[in-house]
């Protein structure tokens, strides 16, 4: 049995364990209230069979006379119970521990009496001479709060279950965020090994007197790599920002890619003339500008026609990306964003997680996709806060 298996096999122990614990929360409540509501209507019976005594109480018995103060205090006792007492056709003769308000307000005691009745069978009381009354009663305020004692405790469980959740949760992602760092910097670590080489070999075809050309384009791969490789060193990082042209960045890394993408993408560029000053981290910006279009001409397998625009308002900058690819459900607007989530065969669902990343938590920005049509093309829209 591998990790991964023992790991599900716990937590499918603890939740049957939490769903057992709950089934007996409410299996022992349940008795406990039953309980209580028999030895309610326990106390009612008696206190119905001492009414019937003291309303039939003969003064002039003396028999009676040494029953009487026993009867008294079983008729005043009940001091918590709520009851309704009524003669053969329903009329409210008398009513105990209910407010004076609602003793006055008749339609409200017939609205009382329909709940004693839905709650508890009346007791039945036998005056003589073939008068009778019926004694209804509800539940006492202990009872009643008692009800709602299993649902209370089911919601504290339920808000610390997801207390628990949310802190492994929260544990699992900073491991991961540990994790992707470490990988993230080992790999500079390793590029940086035959990224001095190639600038070595670079030196020596210049000796020989290659063509300038291929050696310029050559020189431009070679300061890309460099560039990933900063990439990944400040991923785990703070990054410092600083005042950037956002609309030299943007043109140059379009421009890069637009020269080692396919003949068959069509790319188009909207772009102001004037600079404009945002606070960025190059490095990490050109990065999410190059995940968006890497992600766009994936999404248009390689054929189509690609939109930058780049906008500008009066405190903010936006940049749009557009594609005419697959495009993407409504309900996966947000999805797309999430740390391992991907629609492709081959990936690891890491790109438009760091530019969220870049975007929001390093430069204060928005990213999110602004419209998409399956079938039809989907676009991206960045917005960051000018100097």
């Amino acid at each position: 049995m591998n990790f991964s298996n023992e790991r599900n096999i716990q937590r499918w122990l603890i939740l049957v364990s939490a769903l057992v614990f709950i089934g007996l929360i409410f299996f022992n409540a349940s008795l406990f209230f039953q309980q209580l509501k028999n030895d309610e209507r326990n106390k009612m019976r008696i206190w119905a069979m001492a009414l019937e005594e003291f309303i039939s109480f003969d003064i002039d018995n003396p028999n009676d006379g040494a029953n009487l103060d026993l009867v008294t205090e079983i008729v005043t006792s009940n001091v918590t119970i709520p009851s309704i007492n009524t003669d053969g056709n329903g009329n409210i003769m008398q009513s105990a521990n209910i407010s004076e308000e609602d003793e006055s307000n008749p339609d409200r005691m017939q609205r009382i009496l329909l709940e004693m009745k839905s709650e508890n069978d009346p007791i039945k009381v036998n005056l003589g001479d073939g008068e009778i009354q019926y004694v209804y009663y509800g539940n006492s305020p202990t009872l009643n709060r008692l009800k709602y004692y299993p649902l209370a405790l089911i919601v504290f469980l339920l808000l610390l279950i997801g207390v628990i959740y949310f802190f492994y949760r929260t544990a699992r992602s900073s491991e991961q965020n540990k994790l992707w760092a470490g990988m993230a910097k080992e790999t500079a670590h390793q590029i940086g090994t035959p990224l001095s080489s190639l600038v070595g070999w670079t030196e020596i075809l210049k000796t020989e007197h290659v063509n300038p050309v291929y050696i310029e384009e050559i020189e431009k791969d070679i300061e890309r790599l460099k560039v990933i490789t900063d990439r990944f060193s400040k991923v785990g990082s703070k990054p410092t920002l600083s005042k950037v042209d956002i609309v030299k960045v943007t043109e140059e890394t379009f421009g890069y890619l637009k020269n080692r993408s396919s003949k068959l993408i069509e790319f188009k560029s909207e772009i102001p003339n004037s600079s404009i000053e945002v606070m960025l981290n190059e490095p990490l910006f050109s990065w999410t500008i190059e995940n968006l279009v890497k992600n766009a001409i994936d999404a248009m397998k390689g054929k189509g026609q690609l939109s930058l625009r780049l906008i500008e308002d009066q405190k903010v900058v936006k940049i749009e990306i557009s594609d005419t690819g697959k495009g993407i459900p409504k309900s996966k607007f947000k999805k797309v964003f999430e740390t391992g989530y991907t629609s492709k065969k081959r990936g690891w669902g890491l790109g438009l997680s760091f530019a969220k990343r870049i975007i929001e938590e390093y430069h204060n920005g928005n990213i999110k996709v602004l419209k998409s049509d399956l079938g039809k093309g989907t676009t991206f829209g960045i917005k960051l806060r000018k100097v």
